[in-house]
This record gives C-alpha cells, structure tokens and sequence, in this order.
C-alpha cells in the first residue's frame, strides 16, 4: 500500500520545558524546508501514547526527534537508535516510551507501520524547567540535529524511489 508522504520525521516535546522542546524546533525548521516534498511529510506533535498512532500508521520510514537525559554523553549530542534499541536508552523521554509499543500496536492491528524507524534522542542538559528556551549547549547543537535529521529523510527518499524504480 502506497501512501501519500511515506517519509514522516515526528518531533516530540513541550514547548515549555526548556530542552524538551528540541524536537518540536527540529521539526519546525525542517517543515519548511521540505514543504510541498511529494515523500517527506514533517510534524511536530507534543502529544504522546495512543495519540501517536494517528501520526505513525501508514508510513514506510520514521525518524522521531526527541530530548532525552542519560548524563552519559555531552548534552547537544543525538543518541540515534533504532526501533529494537527503544528499551535499551535509559533516561527515555516520555514522549518516545510509547513509540514502540504503538509500533507494535499498530502492526497487531494490521496498520500499515514504518518498516525503517529511527530515533534521534538528544541528549539535554534541562528538561523539567518551565522556560521556552533551549540551554546553551543544545541550543547550539540546534542546527547540526536539524541537518543530521534533514540528511536521513533525504536519503530515505532516495531510497524510496530506487526500491519503486526497480
């Protein structure tokens, strides 16, 4: 089954809890840049559980942005992980907890789901203090997240139309 944009990149957060909110800002940026893609659809969503399954159900590739906390890694770096690396980051944000379990919802439901699914977590330095700007740190990290995430969704592009030209 083909749809529409089979690209989806999610960026999660709250846009008022400091660092939680660089996926919604990767997100933001990006939707710009790839307004009007005929493969790439870009959303940014703070909503979290089953609300996801509306976003996620009837793409081929995923890439979720979100923040996360381990302390194991500079604050501004991404964590990239897969959809079976989900339950190995510790210090996971709420918000992608229930990414693969609505994976695997959905396939159970026989949804069409994302066949690639990434997950680019950064890792912050705040996210639980009421303020809408990012800290220093991720915020410089800002627009290297925004172009690591920009180069996935254009190679997944790239892929999807080599698999459709064979």
């Amino acid at each position: 089954m083909d749809t529409e944009k089979p690209i989806l990149l999610l960026g999660l957060g709250n846009d008022i809890l400091s660092d939680d909110a660089v996926g919604l800002m990767v997100a933001r940026e990006l939707q710009s840049r790839f307004a009007g893609h005929p493969l790439i659809e870009v959303q940014a969503v703070c909503e979290m559980g089953l609300g996801l399954l509306d976003y996620i159900a009837g793409h081929q590739a995923l890439l979720v942005v979100d923040s996360v906390q381990t302390g194991k890694i500079p604050p501004g770096q991404i964590h990239e992980v897969g959809e079976k690396d989900l339950p190995s980051l510790p210090g996971m944000s709420p918000h992608f907890l229930g990414v693969g379990e609505i994976l695997t919802l959905g396939r159970r439901m026989d949804y069409l789901m994302p066949e690639v699914v990434a997950i680019f977590a950064v890792e912050v330095a705040d996210a639980s203090t009421i303020k809408e700007q990012l800290t220093a740190p991720v915020a410089a990290a800002l627009p290297r997240v925004v172009e690591r995430a920009a180069a996935w969704l254009t190679h997944q592009a790239l892929q999807y139309q080599n698999r459709r030209a064979q």
